[in-house]
């Protein structure tokens, strides 16, 4: 009872609860400010300074500037082609790579995975001119496919994946063979009908990853026609500068909704995966 009643009161402590809050509070501030400067009809001739959480001249004029010329339809356009591509060769390779190294029988698996989780340790910029000069070789500059192609080998997918079959238990693939299923069956029938949880937090890391990548983007796009978001904001900011912060806070609070709207959809699963829920056996 002493150890239930302990319990229970560290759930209700109020200083870590207002503690908490101010935290988040203070996370979300920016955002608000953003929110308050991309609906300010003059804040492109003058931004609210100091930051006001109000707005004094409520109007859609940002909006209608960052939208009338069609430039940021074709940047999402481009940044969602190259999102979801990502995301799904990620998901794939991530996906059967954590289950081959959790559930697979072989020799050298631990080594396999030591050395995985070693690229993590690499910086991209050291991989970056490479990776240039290969696919210009190739004649894939100026192309989303340098963009998509790497995105299949992940160290923290395979990682995330592999740590979640092996939360899973082992007599569900045992008796799969039973019944005469190899592995790619067992695989697709069995295990990844139950990998919904980690999979919606792949997807939502990975969908993050790509939407907001600006350095390999920048490197390998060369048109203006197959700029991404963040291209198209930063190409924006530098050539408005201080005189464009209200079109400009308007750019970025748009390019946010698409992330924003994956994470609110795929959010109880990614709760249900970090709890590592999920069949238990013994």
């Amino acid at each position: 009872m002493v150890d239930n009643d302990s319990k229970r009161g560290k759930k209700n402590n109020p200083v870590l609860f207002l503690g908490l809050l101010l935290v988040g509070v203070l996370f979300i501030l920016p955002f608000v400010w953003m929110t308050v400067v991309s609906f300010e009809r003059y804040a492109n001739i003058q931004p609210p300074f100091p930051p006001s959480f109000v707005i004094k001249n409520p109007s859609l004029f940002n909006f209608k500037i960052i939208t009338e010329n069609g430039n940021l339809t074709q940047a999402y356009k481009n940044s969602l082609v190259v999102a979801v591509g990502s995301v799904l060769v990620n998901v794939i390779s991530v996906l059967m790579g954590g289950y081959a190294l959790s559930k697979g029988r072989f020799k050298g698996k631990k080594i396999i995975m030591i050395i995985i989780l070693a690229t993590m340790m690499v910086p991209f910029e050291t991989r970056m001119i490479p990776m240039y000069k290969m696919f210009a070789k190739i004649g894939l500059t100026n192309n989303f496919i340098p963009l998509i192609i790497p995105n299949i080998i992940d160290a923290l997918g395979v990682m995330l994946a592999k740590n979640y079959f092996d939360s899973l238990p082992n007599s569900l693939g045992e008796a799969a063979e039973m019944d005469g299923a190899g592995p790619f069956r067992t695989f697709f029938q069995i295990y990844l009908p139950l990998t919904l949880p980690i999979t919606a937090t792949i997807i939502i890391l990975k969908f993050m990853d790509s939407w907001n990548a600006f350095l390999w983007p920048l490197v390998i796009l060369t048109g203006r026609d197959t700029r991404t978001v963040p291209i198209f904001i930063s190409a924006f900011s530098s050539e408005g500068g201080t005189r464009m912060a209200g079109s400009t806070m308007t750019l970025a609070f748009l390019g946010i909704i698409p992330v924003v709207l994956v994470f609110l959809v795929l959010q109880k699963y990614i709760i249900r995966s970090i709890a590592l829920s999920g069949v238990k056996g013994e």
